[in-house]
């Protein structure tokens, strides 16, 4: 048996049908056909012992791969990668084919932390690209790196400056900027105050970041005075 035709069906034996249900409705950019049904947690223990395994190059160089699962499979071993320069190939291979949002969100590889100036050359390669997906990857590394002791205000520009007419992309841009209010409120907040967004990521912006604890009571009241109605008005 190949390693291929052992994932796979370790995958079918792992399979819950009520749980296939759930995806199926979550995950509308799939097949029903390509999603077997395997939870989280246990995609996440079989990639780790699969990372382990020499013959795994296998798996990983045989894309696209016909069911969802076996993408999450291959996030998860990607995200296990303890070699930046490996890490990263296999990443460069495996994106053009990431086609949903759980795939895509679910690739964060802890090697990252130690290489975040290689990353963020990156980064903005892939903010730049012409695939959804791969945008919203761009932008998600860019939410989980540089918020923090790396944060540069020249960051948010990059997110501000993306237009797409892709729903996914866009909720990542609102994602990105509720989660940059949470963290640098005062240097933010000039991107909703002054409308950098279109309106539909702006009002999510608001909507998501007055969801946050992180976000004061005061700091979400004028938020919320901050929301476009459909007339174009405050």
């Amino acid at each position: 048996m190949t390693i291929l035709e052992e994932i796979r069906n370790t995958l079918f034996s792992l399979q819950d049908l009520k749980y296939r249900e759930l995806q199926i409705r979550t995950i509308p950019s799939r097949d029903p056909e390509s999603i077997i049904g395997v939870r989280t947690p246990e995609l996440r223990r079989y990639a780790k012992q699969l990372s382990k395994r020499e013959e795994v190059s296998e798996f990983l160089t045989d894309l696209p791969h016909p069911y969802f699962d076996e993408d999450q499979v291959h996030a998860f071993i990607i995200s296990e990668m303890k070699d930046y320069d490996s890490c990263m190939a296999r990443l460069e291979m495996f994106l053009p084919y990431v086609d949903n949002w759980a795939t895509c969100d679910q690739i964060s590889p802890k090697v990252f932390r130690k290489h975040r100036k290689e990353l963020l050359t990156k980064i903005r390669g892939w903010i730049s690209s012409d695939r959804p997906y791969t945008i919203r990857y761009g932008l998600g590394m860019l939410m989980q790196h540089f918020l923090d002791e790396e944060y540069d205000p020249a960051y948010p520009e990059l997110a501000a400056g993306i237009r797409s007419d892709e729903y996914y992309v866009n909720m990542m841009i609102a994602w990105y900027f509720a989660t940059a209010l949470a963290k640098q409120y005062e240097e933010v907040l000039p991107y909703i105050e002054n409308r950098r967004l279109d309106v539909w990521t702006h009002n999510k912006t608001i909507q998501k970041a007055i969801e946050s604890y992180r976000i004061t009571p005061e700091q979400k009241d004028y938020l919320r005075s901050l929301k476009i109605q459909k007339d174009g008005r405050r």
